[in-house]
């Protein structure tokens, strides 16, 4: 199994690829070009819309359109890209955080993290977004990021990227309430091995796949946290998959271009574009914001 570009878009920050079982689409965000964009594999046809800030994540919501997070907070948006209303606030200093990667329980609601930029304090977080408000689950974090769930939904996956490590809690799907974070996988780091856990997801079997960020490529852990898969990409900076296609079987992975030297384009062309391969257990549909 090997990766393919499947749209060489040039993306400067692609991020959170999203299926939609309903229209057989994918949506993906460009968090630095401000933009949702949407690709119907079937027909080859894609389109955008611009957002007025910085978008982190999106999911899709089940009476239409999306439920993003970005700069500001949580915000409604409708299906042709118009900000509808904010849900919530950003609770922290908009001038260096932003909501980052985030998605839906199996009961609609939607756990998002927050971007601490001057990567100085570990000042950002994990929330968990319902009918009760906006709740912090979680802090101390540089880059929250690799949310997912267990298909059994016992456990809920979550890493910071700058601290090389997935995270896994306890999760009651039942009350949305989480255990005490555990280290789960410890990536190595050194002076030339920089990949870190970026977005995520997994597949209906429980194994967690995630996007080594300036690392060129994806890895697959089973349950157990043992590396069990690693798929190079003409890229150096993947950013996040996603399971999608008629049967689920379709792995997409976006990618960024945005801040990386002149040198690492010129060897990696493609940097931005978003791939995709053929993988032999399916993922699991994306569940949608219970609004």
């Amino acid at each position: 199994m090997t990766f393919s570009c499947l749209l060489d878009v040039k993306a400067e920050l692609g991020e959170c690829p999203l299926w939609s079982v309903r229209e057989q689409a994918l949506y993906w965000i460009d968090i630095k070009g401000q933009a949702i964009h949407r690709f119907d594999p079937d027909t080859g046809e894609t389109a955008q819309w611009p957002v007025p800030e910085q978008i982190g994540c999106l999911a899709l919501a089940a009476s239409g359109g999306f439920v993003a997070g970005m700069r500001s907070g949580l915000w409604r948006i409708g299906a042709d890209g118009q900000m509808l209303r904010k849900l919530a606030d950003n609770p922290e200093n908009w001038t260096t955080s932003r909501f980052n990667d985030g998605r839906c329980d199996r009961l609609g609601r939607l756990w998002a993290g927050t971007l601490d930029e001057p990567k100085a304090g570990r000042n950002a977080h994990l929330y968990r977004f319902d009918e009760r408000g906006l709740v912090a689950v979680g802090g101390g974090l540089l880059t929250s990021n690799g949310l997912a769930f267990s298909p059994d939904n016992h456990w809920l996956y979550h890493s910071d990227t700058p601290a090389f490590t997935v995270y896994r809690y306890a999760f009651d799907l039942t009350s949305g309430e989480i255990g005490p974070r555990q280290p789960w996988i410890e990536l190595p780091s050194s002076a030339t091995e920089r990949g870190r856990p970026d977005g995520a997801a997994v597949d209906a079997a429980g194994r967690y796949w995630t996007a080594l960020y300036e690392g060129g490529r994806i890895q697959c852990y089973n349950q157990d946290g043992h590396l069990v898969g690693e798929y190079p990409l003409p890229v150096r900076c993947p950013t996040m998959v996603a399971f999608g296609g008629p049967d689920l079987k379709t792995l997409f992975v976006t990618s960024a271009r945005a801040g990386r030297p002149a040198g690492e384009l010129a060897a990696h062309p493609s940097s931005g574009s978003l791939f995709a391969m053929p993988v032999d257990i399916p993922g699991q549909a994306e569940p949608e914001f219970a609004d």
